[in-house]
């Protein structure tokens, strides 16, 4: 079995098993890909191929796993364990390019086809994890090899192998067996209605303006934008909606308090109200069936069937880090509201700061203390110098290029493929990037595959990699000019796309983000600290206009606001992870109030007032339709392995190619084929300690 993972800092994920074989002559996704790099035909594929492809690729599929089951030679390593990786090609290769459309690029069809494929695959995964001969042959293998016979990924491979069926079912009796299956296909279902829900939510809502006033404090971008949004609806004045680009400027500059306050909750109860988009019961029925599945494979919580397959190991483990954190972050967040209170109260404001005018008020005080904010930064972070900074800044550290190629075929006109080649212009990967917000597209960012890297008969498949965004459009006037965050995003999913570019392994189950959940997450945070370092800064920001470098002193504005309300925002992300932790550490299901769930679940990260009838459950896909159940925690987790691993950085020289290709050689290439821990101490020498990362965010001494 494989899977497929999309990767989000802001969005939804989706995990689902699945596998892939040889192809026919005919359809396009069943013949081979003339094009470049055999890159996927976009220009060829419609939506009605998919259908007789799946068929054929189930077949296929299956065919290949009666084979491993009905061969008469002794189990061994290669006919059964090997030979169940390398099963299933085709149906892999094609349920990626469905799942990857359905979230970039999706419509009614292809949704209608996601709600009918992901219960069938969930069947597909149950036929044979469930499959008892096949399990027996697995066990003798895995009972008698002689593991000095076997490499150190292939013996990864066998115990990832042989876990995977015991945490699927594969020891249940007849009668549980049947059971599972009910509810890992009602689960699935159920993760894609929620997916679409909160798309549709996101979509319909609209905040029209038709007084000027009431743009008061906006920067004109956004008023721009805006006035676009509406000429597209055939609208009068101006539109806001939910989605990032619109959204985060009016929450951060908008006058208006009341409109701050509408938009904000409005945000704040997707999926939250009662309509056809209502997410509440499928977040409890969801919560529901993974108690009663991890019952069945012999655990209490759905936490603790996740987490013995994490690097924290266990509940009590999450729990207790997720205090420790707390115990770090939340007497310098209470300073840092205290201290944007009285700010607010110095102009004038006489209310109790509530969560519409947090963002509000921080922004200005960020301008006043630092004299920096979004709007002053924006002209000098336009999106293709950032672009050619961040592939400056891996031909620094790793040696590779990234060329251009309109001749690979992609599902949207924004999409932008490049070719990436290694330092001995040994070809690497194709990456995909495709950076502004649509309809079609849900929110966020995210990092993902098309086809897998694997070596198999001699032969490499070299990985195609995705990264997807919500960037801020271009208008007829100017191009897309990116908040420091926005660059900080783009950072971010280039190191989850390192990692995938640079994997060197021989089983694709084993590839590139194939690792722990709560591993994944480093070499994408540790990106993220370039947009914080001089020299890079120096070398990317430049005005889109006159060309010249970003100011000495705004440069230093940027260096020295980085921490700016950190302790507030890691607060937030503490109690994004309670509640995670807490829908999956129910061992009955919950038939309550999801706002009073949450309100109690965040309770000890709650500084600002809770505004009642707003949750988040509703819209959290990152637990709900995707993979981070009982793993929210990993981007706190996460952060504690980056600034331990960026220390080195620090130590060595921020573009030290000697530190550079040991993060390469010890964790990018390496994939999942060991333990995560052991990957880290290989390359720091050590284990991590939050020492760093208390350093490096300022707080080191004051909590």
């Amino acid at each position: 079995m494989k899977s497929i993972i999309f990767i989000l800092s802001l969005g939804s994920i989706i995990i689902l098993s699945c596998s892939h074989q040889k192809k026919e002559m005919g359809n396009p996704l069943l013949s081979d890909y003339n094009t470049p790099k055999e890159t996927i035909p976009f220009n060829l594929i419609k939506t009605e191929h998919f259908a007789p492809a799946l068929d054929t690729a189930f077949k296929s599929g299956r065919i290949e796993i009666d084979g491993i089951v009905n061969n008469e030679e002794p189990a061994n390593f290669e006919n059964t364990i090997e030979a169940l990786e390398r099963s299933g090609k085709l149906l892999d290769n094609i349920t990626h390019i469905i799942y990857n459309l359905n979230n970039a690029q999706t419509d009614s069809a292809i949704q209608a086809l996601v709600k009918e494929l992901s219960p069938r695959l969930s069947e597909y995964q149950n036929d044979i994890t469930l499959n008892e001969k096949l399990f027996v042959r697995i066990k003798t293998v895995y009972d008698n090899v002689d593991r000095t016979d076997l490499t150190s990924e292939q013996n990864m491979l066998l115990d990832k192998t042989y876990k995977s069926f015991i945490r699927n079912g594969a020891n249940l009796g007849e009668k549980e067996k049947k059971e599972y299956r009910e509810i890992t296909k009602e689960l699935a279902g159920l993760g894609v209605q929620f997916q679409e829900n909160l798309l549709a939510e996101t979509n319909e809502y609209t905040l029209q303006i038709t007084d000027s006033a009431d743009l008061s404090g906006l920067p004109p971008d956004a008023i721009k934008a805006a006035a676009a949004e509406a000429t597209q609806r055939d609208l009068d004045g101006w539109v806001f909606t939910l989605k990032y680009p619109s959204f985060i400027p009016f929450i951060k500059y908008a006058d208006n308090r009341e409109l701050r306050k509408q938009l904000y909750i409005a945000y704040n109860t997707r999926g939250l109200k009662e309509n056809e988009n209502d997410n509440r019961k499928i977040v409890k029925r969801i919560a529901e069936l993974r108690i009663r599945e991890a019952n069945l494979l012999g655990y209490d919580t759905y936490a603790d069937y996740i987490l013995d397959d994490r690097m924290a190991e266990s509940s009590k483990n999450v729990n207790e880090f997720i205090d420790r954190m707390i115990d770090a972050y939340l007497k310098p967040a209470i300073k840092e509201l205290a201290d944007v209170q009285e700010f607010a109260r110095s102009i004038g404001f006489s209310y109790e700061l509530q969560k519409w005018d947090w963002y509000y008020f921080s922004e200005k005080l960020k301008k006043e203390k630092y004299s920096v904010d979004d709007q002053l930064i924006r002209p000098y972070f336009k999106l293709e110098n950032v672009r050619k900074g961040i592939f400056d800044l891996a031909y620094k550290l790793y040696g590779i290029t990234f060329v251009e190629n309109k001749d690979i075929p992609v599902y949207n006109p924004d999409v932008v493929a490049y070719e990436v080649y290694d330092h001995d212009n040994s070809y690497l990967a194709v990456l995909y990037m495709d950076f502004f917000p649509r309809d079609s597209k849900q929110q966020g960012a995210w990092k993902t595959d098309y086809i897998k890297q694997y070596k198999a008969d001699e032969k490499e498949q070299r990985p195609h990699v995705s990264m997807v965004f919500n960037f801020t459009e271009p208008t007829e006037n100017k191009p897309s000019l990116l908040t420091y965050e926005e660059v900080r995003t783009f950072l971010h999913e280039f190191g989850h796309a390192l990692h995938g570019i640079f994997t060197d392994v021989t089983y694709s189950s084993l590839s590139g983000t194939s690792v722990y959940r709560d591993f994944v997450e480093l070499p994408s945070q540790i990106m993220e600290n370039w947009a914080e370092q001089r020299e890079w800064l120096d070398m990317v920001a430049v005005h889109y206009e006159t060309g010249e470098k970003i100011p000495e002193k705004l440069l230093q504005a940027i260096i020295n606001s980085k921490n700016y309300n950190i302790a507030n925002w890691s607060v937030a992300q503490l109690g994004y992870g309670m509640i995670d932790m807490s829908w999956h550490s129910l061992e009955e299901p919950y038939q309550g109030d999801i706002v009073e769930f949450e309100k109690n679940a965040r309770s000890r990260t709650t500084i600002l007032p809770p505004i009642e009838g707003t949750a988040m459950s509703t819209s959290f896909g990152h637990i709900f339709s995707g993979g981070y159940a009982a793993g929210y925690y990993g981007y706190k987790w996460a952060e504690v392995l980056k600034a331990d691993a960026f220390s080195l950085f620090l130590e060595n020289g921020i573009f030290d190619k000697a530190t550079a290709e040991a993060f390469r050689k010890k964790i990018l290439s390496k994939g999942g084929t060991e333990h995560p821990m052991k990957l880290y101490i290989d390359f720091r020498g050590k284990e991590p300690s939050i020492e760093p990362l208390l350093e490096q965010s300022g707080l080191k001494n004051k909590s």
